[in-house]
């Protein structure tokens, strides 16, 4: 492989990572309501969203932006399924504007990430 070509793969990793970033936030933000010990589905989708980057962190460690990702790659159902399932329960679980903001800030991070895997 030549340097500009893992060039464009360490830079899709990093603006995927830049993604993560706000995937983590929303992970964060359920997983420390009270909502999320009170509901399985909503407990679930921060788990899902935890298992999607903790596959992904050893590769950014090592700068493994081919592993990276494949893993991303390999697991990006499990993201969108998260996030739609999120998108989904978010009305039933709370109307309160942070979880309508945190629906939709998942919403646009996995919109991107799978733009950018495209």
């Amino acid at each position: 492989m030549n340097a500009s070509m893992d060039d464009s793969l360490e830079q899709e990793m990093l603006d995927i990572d830049s993604q993560i970033s706000h995937v983590w936030m929303v992970r964060t933000f359920l997983k420390h309501s009270d909502e999320a010990a009170e509901d399985e589905e909503l407990a679930s989708v921060h788990r899902d969203l935890y298992d999607f980057m903790l596959a992904l962190g050893p590769a950014l460690d090592a700068n493994d932006s081919a592993t990276y990702l494949k893993l991303a790659k390999k697991k990006l159902s499990k993201l969108r399924n998260a996030a739609a399932l999120f998108v989904e329960i978010q009305p039933e679980v709370s109307g309160h504007t942070n979880f309508k903001m945190a629906a939709r800030s998942l919403q646009l991070a996995v919109e991107r990430i799978e733009k950018l895997l495209s």
